[in-house]
């Protein structure tokens, strides 16, 4: 074990800290924080620091370091189950991003997504700061597949939907200290909901603008199931009578994506109501009723359902 240097400000702030002052030091700590990395670098002296925020699944970290070079290999990627994406927000210096044939230039204010079950390459020629939030496959609305079209593609802090959301990420970084408590894991899960928006915009800007194709049926299909996961009356007749389609032609849609409707529907009601188990806000409301606001009635069902999905009875996952 290497002599990192962790620790926070108090026992009222949940912000860790780990400060290395050798590069062997360094190899160590990030691999700990994020997944297993190789990290490179020529530099004599080397120093970096971590400052952290673990809310449930998600991990804000707020990276300053000199210059280096991280590697996402096959061989660590066998090593890892879950599946993650890592959101960069370039704060100071300047990084690329390499992942699936793609390569960004990364300046102050950019950001920039990537996926951790791949080869990724990280590298910053001089000292750097940025922030860095490591979420879950299954905590965006949008499917991984979708996500994968945006991996190592420079995002604008200074264009579209950047101008809002980079200086919002921004605030986080500098204010990481007060993300704690019932209200600060809602704001980091509304950062995902905009993150999620923003990368619905970049998609439809790089979408095949031809009508009537099975993505685009796809994507509609999907968006009506989420804006009726509520609703216990939700079924693949409704949904295809909805979009003027034959129940034939909608699981045709979904086999094409390697899914079912009855799965995709399932899938993202139990996302749906294993965010609102853990969050603080609603610790007064009954699984029961956190069940059935998504369109889960059978209680019982419900129980079997999630413990099938996540290893555990709803009640025992929201103690964890």
């Amino acid at each position: 074990m290497t002599n990192i240097r962790t620790g926070s400000r108090g026992a009222l702030d949940p912000v860790q800290t780990a400060v290395a002052d050798s590069f062997a030091q360094w190899r160590n700590l990030v691999s700990q924080s994020f997944v297993p990395l190789e990290v490179r670098s020529d530099a004599a002296h080397f120093r970096g620091r971590l400052r952290s925020r673990v809310l449930d699944d998600l991990s804000i970290v707020e990276v300053t370091a000199h210059g280096h070079e991280v590697l996402r290999t096959p061989a660590l990627i066998s090593k890892s189950d879950r599946l993650y994406f890592k959101l960069n927000l370039q704060l100071s210096g300047h990084g690329i991003l390499i992942q699936d044939g793609r390569e960004a230039t990364l300046r102050p204010g950019d950001i920039a997504v990537y996926d951790t079950h791949r080869p990724y390459t990280l590298a910053f020629a001089e000292d750097f700061r940025l922030l860095v939030l490591m979420i879950p496959h299954d905590a965006f609305d949008l499917p991984a597949d979708s996500i994968a079209q945006l991996t190592a593609v420079r995002m604008a802090g200074d264009a579209g939907l950047g101008r809002m959301i980079s200086p919002f990420m921004v605030q986080l970084a500098e204010n990481l200290d007060v993300l704690s408590g019932a209200s600060g894991h809602r704001l980091a899960y509304n950062a995902v909901d905009l993150i999620a928006t923003m990368f619905e915009s970049e998609l439809n800007v790089r979408r095949d603008p031809v009508g009537g194709s099975r993505g685009e049926m796809l994507k509609k299909m999907r968006q009506h199931i989420e804006a009726n996961l509520g609703d216990p009356e939700l079924s693949p007749a409704g949904i295809a009578a909805a979009h003027f389609m034959s129940t034939r032609q909608l699981h045709s849609i979904f086999h094409e994506a390697d899914t079912t409707v009855a799965g995709w529907i399932r899938t993202r009601r139990l996302e749906r109501c294993r965010r609102d188990l853990r969050d603080p806000i609603l610790d007064d409301r009954p699984v029961g009723a956190i069940a059935a606001r998504w369109g889960f009635l059978d209680a019982a069902h419900f129980s079997r359902t999630f413990r099938l999905a996540f290893g555990e009875p709803p009640s025992a996952y929201r103690r964890a």
